[in-house]
């Protein structure tokens, strides 16, 4: 049995919620961690629901021995399947400034892409290379 820290019980997951195999994307100038099976949403991707992507910006992949990383690895690439498209919740940024008479409230919608991380390949990169010869 591992100690946990009493104040902070619950707080970090035990190493066996994790999947032992994940990588880190990059996708609309932001990182994902996915492992497959997630689903994540993402900036807006021109393409329509029920679509399979591509994306090939692999920051980082980890299995359970060893772990490739790059910028991004060479050959690597995570399989997508596009769920929807969608609006994230209304943000309101009100703007005032008091005894002025001054307010100003302004707000918007992202827009979004859900997608559902089917496959992770790592493809010809140099880690298998090395351990190969």
């Amino acid at each position: 049995m591992v100690p946990r820290c009493v104040t902070l019980r619950g707080f970090f997951r035990r190493r066996e919620d994790f999947p032992m195999a994940f990588a880190i994307i990059k996708t609309g100038g932001k990182q994902y961690r996915v492992a497959e099976g997630d689903t994540i949403d993402v900036d807006l991707l021109a393409t329509e629901a029920g679509k399979q992507i591509v994306l090939s910006d692999v920051l980082l992949y980890a299995d359970g021995e060893s772990v490739t990383h790059g910028g991004p690895i060479e050959g690597a690439k995570v399989t997508a399947q596009v769920v929807e498209q969608r609006k994230d919740k209304k943000i309101i940024a009100f703007k005032f400034k008091r005894r002025k008479g001054y307010h100003r409230t302004v707000g918007h919608r992202r827009k979004l892409t859900r997608l559902k991380i089917k496959s992770i390949s790592l493809g010809g990169s140099k880690a298998k290379k090395e351990k190969a010869s």
